[in-house]
Parts: structure tokens; C-alpha cells; sequence
């Protein structure tokens, strides 16, 4: 039997007297019947539906959002950058508008939002932890499970007259559109991969081009991911550099100061400047990097780096203290430095899901090894 859901109204319109909670556009509690993140600086006020409020939202990003996407891209406070799952208005929707599907990660929600002006629909938010839409498929929380669990909880059939979705084409992994169809009665429909892209396909009645379907990761989207990279190995990075700086003023005679503060320092400055090289050298210059897999070009890198360094070191005595230390660094470097550039295989499309778990059963024992081996004879180096 087919729906008949009353239009919506935006709260700014006069409300009739009933024994329904009010309708307000100031501020408001948290009622329960609020199906979305309604105390918001881009919530302009709240549409009633058979449902219960929907927030309605701008498209116009403002400073404290591109500061809260700013902060994210440097890793601060990127896990809790989210928004509350639910329904969301765009423009003066109607039951027979389309619903779009994002994840809560804010900085998704912001990318779909800011691209509507214009536009009448509805945004359906799924509970993804957080986490973008592309890195949520492959986890499993932007899925099918989670879409058809979202629609009960809103009750987008008691909103709209159609049965679709549009759901962003980097999901798909994670969603089975033919089980959405049978469990739930609405058609999946994949949209092209960026949301700058939305506005033309709607236009085409719903129809992508060729150039709307491939996904690039080109100069820009590469150095993006660099701040978050930074932070994130900075991390380890520290505490390792510490015990690196600690354990170079020991040697066959105890322990002496001057090594630690010669010996130490460079220690130190070889552990943060493989992060840093490979953080920041490995996502620029990833298409010209030899080989295949990205363990073996991190791997490259990492070895150009120990060579550059280990020839500095040969050339000032303070720091070169004998050949087994040059081979340990020559062997600890290329493997961090290999390790560091696996992190960008899920924001690459250079790399399936089977890709990445073999080399990682190739790469990841070698390594260790590598690591393993090169460790034993630096500290060796220090009473040899």
C-alpha cells in the first residue's frame, strides 16, 4: 500500500495548536522525536514530517568549518570530528525529493552539503564511527546492514512518496543494492565519486559520464593526507628518537656524555627525518617511485635517505663510530621507511583489497627483519 505523507513545513512558518511537542527554530532542547543533529551553527531550523523534526541545514560553509576540516586534516581531534546520524533537510524538500546517503564523518557531511545549494533533498547519515565514506565501505560500517537499520530509525518511508537512494559511488564496496532493494523496497542508485559532480548529475536526469565514475588520486589528493601522516608517525616517532638518543652514549666503557650528546642528537635526528622524508617525499613523488607495491617504494626512499645520511657520517668521525652502525642504519631506515609508505594503500587507487593483504605477507616479515637485524648491530656497534 502506498504512502501518503503530509509535505513537510520549515519550523519558521506558524505552528497549529496540538498536543504534538512545538516546532521552534530557536533554541531548543533535545527531544527525542528530532531525527538529527539539531544544535548545530549550520542548522537554520527544524521541518515537520510524519516522522518527527528534521533539521535543515545551510550549504554555506563557514570558518568554524573549514577550522574544524583544518584540524582534522592535522589529526586534531579527527575521531571525534562526526556528526550525529539521522535526517537532515537541504533546501524546501518535499516526499517526492531524493534522498542522499553520507557518512557522519563532518568532513564528508561538509563536502555533500556545500555542493546542494539549490537544491531540495534529504541526507540520510549513517552511523560510520566517524570515518569517511571510501575508508567506512571497506570497514563495513558504510554498508547495507547500517542503511537499512538508518531508515527505520528515521522512518524515511513515512517521508517520502519515492523508493530511492542515491548513494555515493566510493560506498559501494559496502553496499549490496540488491539486498537494500529487497529488505527495505528502495533502489540503490550510485552516484559519481565526487560531490562536486552531484548538481550534473541530477541535471542528466540521474545519468553519470565516464569522467563522473573514475576516481583519481592525483598531486593534490596525495599531499593532503600529508599534515594527518605527520602527526599521526610523529607519535612513534618521538618516543622512538628518545630511546635511540638515550641508548648512543653507552659503549664497552660505560657511559659517556659526550657520545650522548654527539652520537645521540644524530641518533635522534635519523629517527624523526626517515618519518618526516617518508611522510611527506613518499605521497609526492608516489607515481615515479620504483616498483610496484608501495612497501618497495617507501622502501627506496628510505634507503636514498641512509645513504645521503651514512655519507655525511663517514665524513665527520663525531659521528661515525664503525662499519656495523653504518650497516645498521642502512638496514633499520629502509625498513621504517617501507612500513610508513603502506599506510597509504587505503587512500590510493593504486591497490585492491587482495593486493594489499599479499604484499603485506610479503613485506611486513621482511621488515621486521630488517629492522630486527639492523637494530642488533647498532647496539652491537656500541661496545664493538
Amino acid at each position: 500500500m502506498k504512502n501518503n505523507p503530509a509535505t513537510p513545513s520549515c519550523c519558521s512558518s506558524p505552528q497549529p495548536q496540538t498536543d504534538s511537542p512545538p516546532c521552534c527554530c530557536g533554541t531548543v532542547s533535545s527531544p527525542p522525536h528530532v531525527l538529527g543533529q539539531h544544535n548545530a551553527p549550520w542548522v537554520e531550523g527544524l521541518i515537520n514530517t510524519p516522522a518527527g523534526l528534521i533539521p535543515k541545514i545551510s550549504t554555506q560553509l563557514h570558518i568554524g568549518d573549514t577550522v574544524g576540516s583544518w584540524k582534522a586534516r592535522w589529526g586534531i581531534g579527527r575521531i571525534k570530528y562526526r556528526i550525529k546520524p539521522g535526517l537532515y533537510a537541504v533546501g524546501n524538500p518535499t516526499p517526492e525529493s531524493l534522498v542522499l546517503v553520507s557518512a557522519n564523518y563532518k568532513m564528508s557531511f561538509d563536502c555533500l552539503r556545500s555542493q546542494l545549494t539549490g537544491i531540495d533533498a534529504w541526507i540520510m547519515v549513517l552511523d560510520t564511527k566517524g570515518i569517511n565514506v571510501w575508508c567506512a565501505a571497506g570497514k563495513g560500517t558504510f554498508g547495507t546492514r547500517e542503511i537499512i537499520n538508518r531508515m527505520q530509525i528515521v522512518g524515511l518511508h513515512q517521508i517520502v512518496s519515492h523508493r530511492k537512494l542515491l548513494v555515493p559511488q566510493l560506498g559501494a564496496t559496502g553496499v549490496s543494492a540488491h539486498q537494500v532493494k529487497k529488505l527495505s523496497g528502495f533502489k540503490v542508485i550510485f552516484g559519481p565519486v565526487r560531490a562536486q559532480d552531484i548538481p550534473a548529475f541530477l541535471s542528466a536526469g540521474l545519468k553519470a559520464t565516464p569522467q563522473m565514475r573514475r576516481v583519481h588520486f592525483n598531486f593534490r589528493d596525495r599531499i593532503v593526507l600529508i599534515p594527518n601522516d605527520i602527526v599521526g608517525l610523529l607519535k612513534y616517532a618521538i618516543p622512538v628518537a628518545a630511546g635511540f638518543f638515550l641508548l648512543s652514549g653507552l659503549y664497552s666503557g660505560g657511559f659517556s656524555i659526550e657520545r650522548f650528546l654527539s652520537l645521540g642528537v644524530w641518533s635522534a635526528m635519523m629517527i624523526i627525518g626517515v618519518y618526516l622524508i617518508s611522510a611527506v617525499l613518499i605521497p609526492i613523488l608516489l607515481p615515479w617511485l620504483p616498483g610496484k607495491s608501495f612497501s618497495a617504494k617507501g622502501g627506496w626512499i628510505g634507503l636514498v635517505f641512509a645513504l645521503i645520511m651514512g655519507s655525511y657520517a663517514v665524513t665527520h668521525p663525531v659521528l661515525y663510530e664503525s662499519p656495523l652502525s653504518l650497516i645498521a642504519w642502512l638496514l633499520i631506515i629502509p625498513a621504517v621507511a617501507s612500513f610508513i609508505a603502506m599506510n597509504f594503500t587505503g587512500a590510493s587507487t593504486y591497490t585492491s583489497l587482495s593486493g594489499v593483504r599479499k604484499e603485506m605477507r610479503i613485506a611486513v616479515p621482511l621488515q621486521i627483519i630488517g629492522a630486527a637485524v639492523g637494530m642488533g648491530l647498532w647496539i652491537t656497534g656500541r661496545f664493538v
